[in-house]
């Protein structure tokens, strides 16, 4: 397997992110359909989404998208998540601290996010990993600091990487859920707990984008990574990766994306926002904009009007042989 990044095209891909990014709304995450209200305290803040990210991974699975409608309206993936999430906080918040999790089975997690819709009923894949995750965070909350998830805020002191061990993101990997070598959980809940005020980073320098399958799907399409002609049709014939060969991808695209960032001066986090939103609603995996009709929720992101805005920079829009779907990576609480 070869992977490299083409620094090239990542800094002429800023330029075109610059302008997509300028027209993705800012979300400060305090919508209550899905958090915690503005009111909410600083530890409350830290519970809900330490709990939330640890969980935020493969929702839909082949043939088994997770959505439901709720409240009379429709929810997919990780919207439906965290929905689900916000009518927990709201019934019982007590659910997010130390002392519950640590006692988190899986009859708590089926009852919790399972739904009843169009007479069938909606269940979270995996909810065995999903308590162990949720277990090992409320026992390790208890052991190293007493129960209170803000106390991993103060021991970071703001940074997000400082000396071999110290800062957020390496804090975070005492926790099984954390612990992707490509830490796309502990940089998507930097990002979330940043918005919200709770951490206030004084080492931008490092920040990094979350780097998912929708990122990686879009940095090979967009040519950012070049990948040798056999990992190509590995990824077109849906072959299943192995966690190497998937911790290079993303690692590669995060490089990517870093340079795409600096080039472009556009924060990480933002970026990740821009990236996220483009690939759920246009660069999809089947069917993209670029070669379909231009779907609502893509025109919403600026994506449609007057065609693609990254086909000028995009190698699959002038080669259809790297219009490839996601690699093929399912079975992880990584992402």
């Amino acid at each position: 397997m070869l992977v490299k990044v083409d620094f090239e095209a990542a800094r002429l891909l800023g330029g075109f992110l610059r302008v997509l990014a300028s027209k993705t709304p800012f979300d400060d995450f305090t919508n209550p359909d899905f958090y915690p209200p503005v009111n909410a305290s600083r530890r409350e803040i830290v519970s809900y989404f330490l709990v939330m990210v640890a969980m935020d991974h493969r929702l839909s699975r082949p043939g088994r998208p997770y959505e439901a409608i709720v409240d009379g309206r429709l929810y997919h993936g990780a919207d439906l998540l965290y929905k689900l999430g916000s009518k927990k906080y709201a019934e019982d918040p007590g659910f997010f601290e130390a002392e519950k999790l640590s006692k988190v089975n899986v009859k708590d997690i089926l009852e919790w996010l399972s739904v009843e819709t169009g007479g069938r009923t909606v269940k979270p894949p995996d909810p065995e990993v999903r308590a162990e995750l949720l277990r090992d965070l409320g026992v390790k909350l208890l052991k190293l600091y007493d129960g209170d998830p803000y106390a991993v805020i103060v021991d970071s002191a703001n940074y997000l990487k400082k000396g071999v061990q110290g800062g957020f993101i390496n804090i975070l990997k005492t926790f099984k859920a954390y612990q992707d070598p490509v830490e796309k959980k502990n940089y998507l809940l930097a990002k979330f707990l940043e918005r919200r005020r709770v951490l206030e980073i004084v080492d931008d320098h490092n920040k990094e984008v979350p780097v998912d399958n929708h990122l990686v799907r879009i940095a090979i399409r967009t040519g950012i990574i070049d990948v040798d002609p056999e990992t190509l049709e590995a990824i077109a014939l849906g072959v299943e990766f192995t966690e190497e060969k998937d911790v290079i991808l993303r690692k590669t695209a995060r490089i990517a994306y870093k340079e795409a960032a600096r080039t472009a001066n556009i924060d990480p986090f933002t970026l990740d926002d821009t990236l996220w939103s483009f690939g759920r609603k246009c660069c999809t995996r089947e069917n993209p904009t670029c070669k379909h009709t231009c779907r609502t929720e893509c025109a919403k992101t600026g994506g449609c009007n007057g065609g693609c805005p990254l086909a000028e920079t995009c190698k699959a829009y002038k080669n259809p042989k790297y219009m490839v779907p996601e690699h093929n990576y399912t079975n992880t609480w990584w992402y």
